[in-house]
């Protein structure tokens, strides 16, 4: 994956604990909120895809819901 991929995933991890939002429609909208964020920072250009790299966090999701019910344990 990608590092600004992976920075995006980490940050949207981090807010998905924060806000106890762990539902699918969650996982999409806090990685939209953070791809912004990183545009607004600088860190996503014109010259990314954000589609791109949201459809390819959006294709973790199995993976994420499993890491956090493994945790719920």
């Amino acid at each position: 994956m990608e590092s600004i991929a992976e920075e995006i995933l980490n940050l949207v991890k981090k807010k998905m604990v924060e806000q106890a939002a762990y539902s699918r429609d969650a996982y999409k909208e806090l990685i939209e909120e953070t791809i912004l964020y990183f545009r607004e920072k600088g860190k996503l250009t014109d010259d990314d895809n954000d589609e791109f790299i949201e459809d390819q966090l959006m294709g973790m999701w199995e993976s994420v819901q499993n890491e956090f019910s493994k945790k719920k344990i």
